[in-house]
């Protein structure tokens, strides 16, 4: 169990670094998607290995590390990759570098992930704005005493995912002319894909789309008051959606393939945030 005082010296290390500037937005980027941390303007980068109390990003397609400096006239804290349970972290350790940030001052998120579709109408390629999350198999990052400092012990989770900014994320996506699905997305703790039995399951419980992440760092953004976007990538069809064998390598191609129109997304809902 970390203490406020744990969140509070990884905090001023990064300060030690950054100095006075002062993160407005977080931007966790997921598998293949780390391509928009490259547009950061005079970029300072702190590793994540090198932060007390943090833990290595292990996952394919994730570089590990933050980049502090500016988007579109934004401040932002872009993570080049995440931490996921299924490295072998728990929960809480997961969402530790959103509550890090969220002490240095960043009060909105844009999260993004790559997700499997469960939908057979829906193709590889379209991106998913997410209206909300289902999570039943996994553990809280909240579980065990809480940090006042962050928030409430118990809080609403019915607009997690900040109405605002999806009307927002709606309105770019007409006016660049790019297709935007908005759908539930559920969280499985992986590392292995589902099963075709899970995603029958999943698609009656009401899920579109189904991943690994977000779902743990979007819980602890809501009990910090953060305004929330969510953006998935769909890169694969969900395990007996079609016949093609699931791989970690797929999804790592597909987000490369997006970069131009997904990029252009999310940049254009970060302008206005």
């Amino acid at each position: 169990m970390f203490r406020i005082e744990d969140y509070r010296k990884s905090a001023d290390y990064i300060k030690s670094i950054i100095g006075e500037f002062t993160p407005d937005i977080l931007l966790i980027l997921g598998s293949g998607l780390g391509f928009i941390g490259d547009l950061v303007e005079n970029p300072v980068f702190v590793d994540y290995g090198s932060i007390p109390n943090f833990k290595k990003s292990t996952a394919p397609g994730h570089a590990g590390r933050f980049v502090f400096g500016r988007i579109r006239g934004k401040n932002v804290a872009v993570m080049q990759g995440r931490m996921h349970y299924y490295e072998g972290y728990s929960m809480e350790e997961v969402a530790y570098a959103l509550r890090t940030v969220r002490l240095l001052g960043a009060g909105k998120l844009i999260v993004t992930n790559a997700a499997g579709s469960v939908r057979p109408d829906w193709k590889i390629g379209d991106i998913m704005l997410i209206s909300d999350h289902m999570r039943f198999f996994a553990d809280s990052p909240l579980r065990g005493e809480n940090i006042e400092e962050f928030g409430p012990r118990f809080f609403d989770m019915s607009s997690a995912y900040t109405p605002k900014l999806r009307e927002l994320a709606k309105e770019k996506a007409e006016s660049l002319g790019i297709p935007l699905r908005e759908g539930v997305y559920m969280y499985f703790a992986g590392p292995q894909f589902e099963t075709p039995a899970e995603i029958r399951a999943a698609s009656i419980l009401g899920a579109d789309a189904i991943g690994m992440s977000t779902v743990p760092e979007v819980t602890a953004a809501v009990q910090c008051g953060m305004e929330i976007l969510g953006l998935s990538l769909l890169t694969n069809m969900a395990a007996g959606i079609s016949t093609t064998v699931l791989s970690g390598e797929e999804v790592i191609a597909e987000g490369q393939k997006a970069s131009g129109y997904f990029s252009k997304l999310v940049l254009e809902c970060l302008e206005e945030m």
